[in-house]
């Protein structure tokens, strides 16, 4: 493949993935249970910085597509603190793993956690 053709198709699922709204919920570490009359607190904080992942060697070889889902812990500077896959391809997981460590959110006065969904399509010639 090109090197023309490879960086269109790269730009191409960066904006497919960029324009997915991302939020994580806080956790404030109180339980609402058995109160039918409490407030949600939940709070939501929204991306500042999303790094996108590079659709790996092998799964283009096999032509993968898929949704790798990525659940983070935020700590209240916006930093991933902690990262961990919770659904998807193998061979497209690691990739995703490794962008969303370097994803950058909203500052906030407690630890937040979320879920980021990256959808990999493989690249046609």
């Amino acid at each position: 493949m090109s090197g023309r053709v490879w960086v269109v198709l790269e730009a191409a699922l960066i904006v497919a993935v960029s324009f997915q709204p991302v939020y994580v919920k806080a956790q404030n570490g109180q339980s609402n249970a058995g109160s039918s009359s409490a407030q949600n607190s939940d709070i939501y904080r929204r991306a500042k910085v999303r790094v996108q992942p590079v659709y790996p060697d092998l799964a283009r070889r096999m032509e993968l597509s898929g949704t790798v889902k990525i659940e983070v812990v935020v700590a209240p500077n916006g930093t991933v603190k902690d990262a961990r896959v919770v659904g998807g391809h193998p061979v497209l997981a690691g990739a995703a793993l490794d962008a969303a460590k370097h994803w950058r959110f909203e500052p906030a006065p407690a630890e937040s956690s979320g879920v980021i969904e990256f959808k990999f399509d493989p690249p046609h010639d």
